[in-house]
This record gives structure tokens, sequence and C-alpha cells, in this order.
């Protein structure tokens, strides 16, 4: 298996202590963290998109840009970039701009947002925003892939003869994955396209996800696509590592409801995907996406979710829970030591081999 670590910029007060970091140290500390984790052995780096909340993470290709100059290895990519609510031709411009900086270390992860109210910010119709994922996405394709674009659509002007630049590096588009949280419609676009899928695997119960991946992969193979290259990444509700698993609740247990509560949103809730039903620490270890106890109890879990999903990337959050840059370097050395090369042994991928 892979490992990627994502961040989503979060900006909101410390749930325990309400400190808040000011805005460019916080970024500052996002750069650290992603520094480190090529320094760790971690496969890739991840920066969500984010336009409404408290967050600081709406321009993630200027993030990425300054971490591409930072880094050599790691592999950068988006979690996701909101394809929907973006003009195509800036995206194909800007990702192509980063893979030449990064040199080809480049990766889209696509989906609609987690953010109610994004669509309003835009100007666009919420309603209908797996119409625009689906057209906007399908025209990027083509502008990465051709030259001479002459297209047609809903939902922006008409192109004639369009080449964007830059063009992507080595002639080779980034790849782009699909994230996928709670609706069928992005399995279906990735399987339509032989795209990878990335499931959220964040709040809900294992069993909503694996719907998820099962759709994708049935579909997948009634597209036509060879099966076997077929492949899933899942992300994870945030990282807590501890020595024993009383520990973990001890240490721990105060922090996490506390974060529960601060980001509850009443107005969504019995909505999937805004709100998490693992309200206590002991629900998130038992049955929650959390990867919260003993490294025996986060490598079971993970080996879990592989039985499940049998994905090839897991990826972890430091930063979810109000975390210090130390706090954070800390828990991804511990990963990196007493955990992922457990996974890595019983699972093992060929993601980025090829």
């Amino acid at each position: 298996m892979k490992f990627q670590v994502l961040s989503l910029i979060g900006h909101a007060p410390h749930p325990l202590t309400g400190e808040l970091p000011a805005a460019a140290d916080r970024l500052e500390e996002v750069l650290a963290v992603g520094e480190a984790a090529e320094r760790l052995g971690y496969d890739a780096y991840s920066v969500g998109e984010r336009h409404a909340g408290p967050f600081l993470s709406s321009s993630p290709s200027v993030v990425l840009g300054a971490l591409a100059a930072r880094t050599s290895r790691i592999r950068l990519l988006t979690g996701v970039t909101v394809v929907a609510i973006l003009d195509p031709v800036r995206v194909a411009e800007d990702y192509a701009t980063l893979g030449l900086l990064s040199r080809g270390r480049l990766e889209l992860v696509i989906g609609k947002g987690a953010e109610a109210g994004h669509f309003d910010l835009f100007g666009l119709d919420e309603a209908r925003q797996w119409d625009l994922q689906k057209e906007k996405y399908e025209l990027l394709r083509r502008l990465w892939t051709e030259e001479g674009v002459d297209w047609e659509g809903e939902f922006r002007p008409a192109l004639k003869n369009v080449t964007t630049v830059p063009r992507p590096y080595a002639g080779r588009p980034p790849r782009v994955w699909h994230g996928s949280a709670t609706s069928l419609n992005s399995p279906e676009l990735a399987a339509r396209h032989g795209d990878p899928l990335f499931t959220a695997n964040a709040i809900q119960p294992r069993e909503a996800y694996a719907r998820l991946i099962a759709h994708y992969r049935e579909k997948f193979e009634e597209y036509g696509h060879d099966p076997r290259e077929a492949r899933v990444a899942a992300g994870s509700g945030g990282l807590l590592i501890a020595d024993t698993a009383e520990q973990a609740v001890s240490r721990y247990k105060d922090l996490y409801e506390a974060k529960v509560r601060q980001t509850f949103r009443p107005h969504l809730e019995g909505k999937a995907g805004y709100n998490t039903p693992f309200r206590t620490i002991e629900d998130a270890i038992a049955g929650g996406p959390q990867l919260i106890g003993s490294p025996q109890q986060i490598i079971d879990k993970i080996l879990g979710y592989h039985e499940v999903y049998g994905h090839d990337l897991q990826s972890i959050t430091v930063d979810a829970f109000g975390q210090s840059t130390a706090e954070q370097i800390e828990t991804l050395e511990r990963f990196a030591e007493e955990i992922a090369p457990v996974v890595r042994k019983e699972a093992p991928s060929t993601l980025w081999e090829e």
C-alpha cells in the first residue's frame, strides 16, 4: 500500500484552548509538514480546496507550487479540485504549470466539494452540480489531450481552435482521481473514463463507502476496462496514535469530542457526508474511519478497510484536531516507523510503479 498525507488547511480555533495561529503561520506549517512527509518516505502530499468556512485552502495550486519548490520526490495531489465550480481552461493552465514545476509529480483528485455554499459563491446552481462536474471534467480531459479544441457546452462559452498552454509535462496529462463521498455519480464518471476512484472514507460507516467502491468496480468492467487496472484510494478521519488503547482514550477523548462539537452543523444533520455519527472517541475507535489508538489497532483498521475496499492508497491526516507542527511531525514519524511497514508488507501495491 502507498500512503499520502492530506491537509484541508483548517484554520479554526483549537477545540480545547481556543488558540488560533496567524494565517501565514498556518500555511508555513503545511509546508513544513509536507517537507517532513517527503523526508519520512511518504508517497504523496495532498492539499484540499475549500471556499467557505474555517479553511485556508481556496488556492491549492499556489500551496502545492510552494511545496514543489521545497521537495523533489514526493507526489503532489489535490484533495479535491472542485472542478464543478471552476473554469476548465483555468484548471488546465494552472495544473499543467504545476506539473512542469514539479516535473511530473502532480495528480488531481476532482470532486464537487463537501462545502454547501460554494456554488452560490461562484454564481452556479447547486441543483446542477453533477451536470457541471461531468461537462467540466470532460472538457478538461480534451484540453489536456488535444490541441486546436473546438467545443460547445452548457456552462461556459464555446471554444474554437483552442490549445491551452503550457502543455502537460512530457506530453502526459496528470492522472485524475475522482473523489467520492456520498453519491454514485463520481464512481460512475470515474468508471466511464477508466480513471481511479478516491473515496473519502472520512465520516460515515464503512458500508457507505464500500457501496461506492463496489459500484465503481462493477461499472469499470462494464465500460470495457480491464478490472485489474481499477485503482482505489481511501481517506481517513484523522490520525491520533498512542501506546495503548486505554492511553488513546484518556489522552485524546476531550480533544476528539470537542472537535466533533466544534464542527457539528445542526442545519445539515441527517445529510450524509457532513456530520459524523461517531460522536464519542470510543465509537470512533470501534467503528469510525478515524485512525485512533495503538499502532496495532490502526494497522488492524487499515487492513480491515483493505479487505473490503482493496485500495492501493491510504490517506492520513495529522492536523485534523489542532495539533502543533511538532505533534504532527511526531505522529508522522510514529506512523512511518511502526505502522506503514506492516501495512505495506501485508497489502502491497504497484501504484506509481507502472
